[in-house]
């Protein structure tokens, strides 16, 4: 799939998915994507924990307890690590967001479909949970999970404003 192609299918998808499984060969190569991205400093403060066993799936649907977890074939859980990277500051949240849109790119262009959960772990102590089963040690923080498969109904990008209204050259608001 063209880059750009893969761009204007992009989306989020909270259906569930078929039985076909996801190939490691194909979640090494999304999580490839995401290691690829550009990072604060180089310092790449973001690491991923692939889930692709069926006991952890379930264990993990059921904490996240959101009804796109129930079906996916895999997870991939983005790990952040806070440390300040420059001048005392941390950019997790930035080097985080810049990983999983990679790795959005790559669901998209391999025929899969994921969508970002992120604020769900927020409540009642879930990205710890999650954690804890998964080895993460108590220094990095559970920030983002990509349940995946192939969707079982296609979907599509939400419309989006038009150019015009989101960008202009050399002064905003055009």
């Amino acid at each position: 799939m063209d880059f750009f192609e893969a761009v204007r299918r992009r989306h989020s998808y909270r259906g569930g998915f078929t039985d076909a499984p996801v190939p490691r060969q194909h979640l090494e190569k999304i999580v490839e994507a995401g290691i690829r991205a550009p990072s604060a400093c180089n310092e790449q403060v973001a690491s991923f924990v692939i889930v692709d066993d069926p006991q952890l799936l379930e264990q993990l649907a059921e904490i996240i307890d959101r009804p796109v977890c129930n079906t996916a074939k895999a997870l991939i859980v983005c790990v952040a690590d806070p440390r300040p990277v420059y001048k005392g500051l941390s950019f997790v949240a930035e080097d985080c967001a810049a990983a999983v849109e990679n790795m959005f790119l790559a669901v998209t262009a391999l025929g899969y479909a994921t969508v970002w959960l992120d604020g769900v772990l927020r409540a009642g102590d879930k990205a710890a949970r999650i954690g804890r089963l998964l080895g993460v040690p108590e220094d990095k923080t559970v920030r983002i999970v990509l349940p995946l498969g192939v969707a079982v109904e296609e979907g599509r990008q939400k419309e989006k404003l038009a150019f015009d209204r989101r960008a202009w050259f050399n002064r905003h608001g055009g």
